[in-house]
């Protein structure tokens, strides 16, 4: 790029984002048309709401595992159109999928104008059943938007057979592109009002076999496409790594998970707060009383930065509910084994 920016990024351009586009089409169950780039997942979440026509008193919902930076969203489209943001407590531990069906239910409203549901929830790393959820807004005719921060790579997806209105999910996760490159999926009939948080020429400069959609959303200024450039290298590697592919790859980390978590459950003498059924390839995991009731301290707790610091092991460290419980969450990709979360249980008995 910098060797030949005209080349790079104007007359070869297209040549290299299509063929990227395909791929994860392929790899999500979606059709390339209806599928474009961005950054990261919160700026997909960014764009569909900053894009609704919200009346004051309509209503945003979303659930007490939201991702903080995508609440905050949320609370400035209500605050520009003097609309509601409505919290379902879905509860943590949980038992199964059906509480937090009953937590969403019971929120929606007549005014309730779009769900924002987390596939994979950040804070507690709970799956949440999708589909279902989906199905129950659509039933009173109310659109959702999935924030799939996690689940891409994470999740076998076929994205169109969930019925969401919008799907945003970030790649240099679980698919290990590089950082920087996530997508948005829209529906067909939401895709006309539909902008990115940058306007540019593509609002007014139409090109031959791409939709308006593509055409807003494909250039958002000079930057540095490399990212989504490699996302369809990225899913074709990775789907290399086991014999057996991605579903492979999939159910491995799954199981790597749930044996991870039972390990460190029984090191500490903790109860594991939701069923398997609902863990992906993370799991979150209450710490041991004796971590409980700590002041936080900065911007990150002491114990993370000694884990990091004197073990060489990286595990976020969190507070969850009304009580500010403390948890850690780990997450498992192929290149972890199980000896690495026993290490991790020394480590914590340690500090």
């Amino acid at each position: 790029m910098e060797a030949e920016p005209v080349q790079f990024l104007w007359r070869r351009y297209e040549d290299r984002l299509e063929p990227s586009r395909r791929a994860l089409a392929a790899f999500l169950g979606v059709q390339a048309r209806d599928l474009v780039f961005v950054t990261n997942a919160t700026a997909g979440v960014n764009a569909v709401l900053r894009s609704l026509a919200l009346q004051p008193g309509d209503e945003l919902l979303t659930t007490s595992h939201d991702y903080n930076a995508c609440h905050n969203v949320l609370l400035e489209a209500a605050r520009v159109a003097g609309a509601k943001v409505v919290t379902a407590v879905v509860p943590f531990p949980i038992a199964s999928e059906d509480q937090a069906v009953a937590a969403v239910r019971e929120a929606i409203t007549p005014r309730t104008r779009l769900f924002l549901l987390d596939h994979v929830t950040s804070p507690t790393a709970l799956v949440l059943p999708a589909r279902r959820l989906i199905q129950e807004l659509a039933a009173q005719g109310v659109d959702t938007l999935v924030d799939g921060a996690h689940a891409p790579g994470m999740l076998p997806l076929v994205i169109e057979a969930l019925g969401a209105a919008y799907y945003t999910g970030n790649l240099h996760k679980w698919v290990c592109a590089p950082k920087g490159t996530a997508f948005l999926w829209a529906r067909p009939d939401r895709q006309e009002r539909l902008l990115p948080a940058v306007i540019s020429h593509g609002n007014n400069t139409p090109r031959p076999g791409y939709s308006a959609f593509q055409d807003r959303f494909d250039w958002a200024g000079t930057c540095d496409p490399t990212g989504w450039f490699c996302a369809g290298a990225a899913i074709e590697w990775m789907g290399r790594r086991l014999r057996g592919g991605w579903p492979a790859l999939q159910r491995r980390n799954h199981e790597l998970a749930v044996a991870a978590r039972a390990l460190l459950c029984t090191r500490w003498g903790v109860p594991p707060p939701c069923p398997a059924e609902m863990l992906g390839a993370m799991a979150t995991i209450p710490l041991p009383d004796r971590f409980q009731g700590r002041p936080k301290t900065g911007k990150i707790d002491e114990e993370q930065l000694r884990l990091y610091d004197e073990f060489g092991i990286e595990v976020p460290f969190m507070r969850f509910g009304p009580a500010g419980a403390r948890f850690l969450r780990v997450s498992c990709q192929f290149y972890n084994t199980i000896e690495e979360y026993a290490y991790l249980a020394e480590a914590v008995g340690c500090l």
